[in-house]
C-alpha cells in the first residue's frame, strides 16, 4: 500500500509539475497570467478526458448489442431446429443428424436442401416469438407456419436472413401493433 501511494503521489507530483511548467511556458508566451494558462489546460485536459469517456462508453455500448444480437440469432436458431423437429412425421430420423438451413426466400426448401447432403426436405418453417416472460396463459408468445416444401412460398425478403438486416431480429415480436408480422423462414433437411 505505501509502495502504490508514494507512486501515486510520485506521479501526482511530476504532473503538476508538468502542469506548471507548461502554465508558465503558456503565460510568456501569450502574455496572459499563470491562472488563465492553468485554467485553459485544465479545461483542455477535462474535455479530452471527457472524448474518451465517451469513446469507451460508445464502444461497450456497441459491444453489448452485438451480444444481444448473438443471443438473439442463436435463440432463433434453436427455436428452428425445434420447430423443424415437431414439423416431421417422424421428428426427423436416419442415420444421420438433421439440419435446419435457412430459407432463401426465392427457392424451394425441396431445391435448397437438394443442393446439400441433407437432400430430403422435411418442413419449411416460419417462425417468431415474442419477446420477455409470458404474464398469462393466454398470451400469444409465437407464430409459425410451415409452408411445404415444394414451393418458395412467401417470398417476402424480410422473412430471408441471409438477405435481411442484421438487426431484423429485434422485430420479431409478435405482440406489436406493425400491420404485417415479421417471421424468418428455414428449410428442415435431412440426410436421404
Amino acid at each position: 500500500h505505501y509502495y502504490i501511494t508514494n507512486n501515486f503521489e510520485s506521479d501526482m507530483h511530476k504532473m503538476l509539475t508538468l502542469i506548471m511548467m507548461v502554465a508558465v511556458l503558456g503565460t510568456q508566451t501569450r502574455g496572459c497570467s499563470i491562472e488563465e494558462e492553468i485554467m485553459r489546460i485544465a479545461i483542455t485536459e477535462t474535455v479530452r478526458s471527457e472524448l474518451k469517456t465517451q469513446m469507451e462508453i460508445d464502444a461497450v455500448r456497441t459491444e453489448m448489442l452485438e451480444m444481444k444480437r448473438e443471443v438473439a440469432w442463436y435463440s432463433l436458431h434453436v427455436a428452428a431446429s425445434a420447430a423443424c423437429r415437431g414439423s416431421t412425421e417422424t421428428g426427423g430420423h436416419g442415420p444421420h443428424g438433421n439440419v435446419v438451413l435457412p430459407k432463401e426466400n426465392t427457392v424451394s426448401c425441396d431445391d435448397q436442401c437438394g443442393k446439400t447432403e441433407f437432400s430430403i426436405c422435411d418442413a419449411d418453417v416460419a417462425i417468431q416469438g415474442s419477446f420477455g416472460k409470458a404474464t398469462s396463459y393466454l398470451e400469444k408468445v409465437g407464430q409459425f407456419y410451415n409452408y411445404g416444401c415444394a414451393t418458395p412460398g412467401n417470398t417476402n425478403v424480410d422473412f430471408d436472413e441471409v438477405k435481411g438486416d442484421q438487426d431484423g431480429i429485434f422485430n420479431l415480436d409478435v405482440n406489436t401493433d406493425r400491420p404485417h408480422s415479421q417471421y424468418y423462414r428455414f428449410c428442415c433437411c435431412r440426410f436421404p
